[in-house]
């Protein structure tokens, strides 16, 4: 139920990003999702990949400021409206989003977020039967993901 997430400070100039992805691309760690916020000085730039625990320990060897967290993720239906019910469902138990991105994997909609209120959170997704993933299956649906086609 609960995914793996590494967000890394990163300043706001010129390399920095670039800096991060070639520790990655060297160590062979896949991205799966991203997404950067920023403030003037720095980004947070989060990151779910194929192996977040050595991902989080490659950075930290590098000196390169990151924490490692637990966020959900759940699986929807490639149809219109999905985020919304899905939304919905912990909203109506007065949770609030801390943050929330999306993205397309294996042709499923997939919502990564935080909310203030973890076991309440947890609890809501077991009684709507909403598809709660793992880093494992995060991962095997991003696997299916690349070889589709060949």
């Amino acid at each position: 139920m609960i995914v793996h997430q590494i967000s890394i400070f990163i300043e706001n100039k010129s390399g920095t990003l670039l800096r991060v992805l070639e520790l990655f691309k060297e160590n062979r760690i896949q991205l799966i999702a991203s997404t950067i916020s920023d403030t003037v000085e720095y980004g947070i730039y989060r990151v779910i990949c194929s192996e977040p625990v050595r991902a989080y320990e490659v950075l930290k060897k590098a000196g390169i400021s990151a924490n490692l967290s637990d966020v959900f993720a759940i699986m929807l239906d490639n149809h219109p409206g999905r985020a919304a019910d899905a939304v919905r469902h912990i909203s109506a138990e007065g949770i609030a989003f801390s943050y929330l991105y999306s993205f397309m994997l294996g042709g499923k909609g997939i919502l990564v977020f935080r909310t203030d209120d973890t076991e309440q959170t947890k609890k809501v997704i077991c009684e709507k039967q909403l598809a709660a993933l793992d880093d494992e299956a995060l991962l095997s649906l991003g696997n299916a993901d690349d070889t589709e086609g060949k």
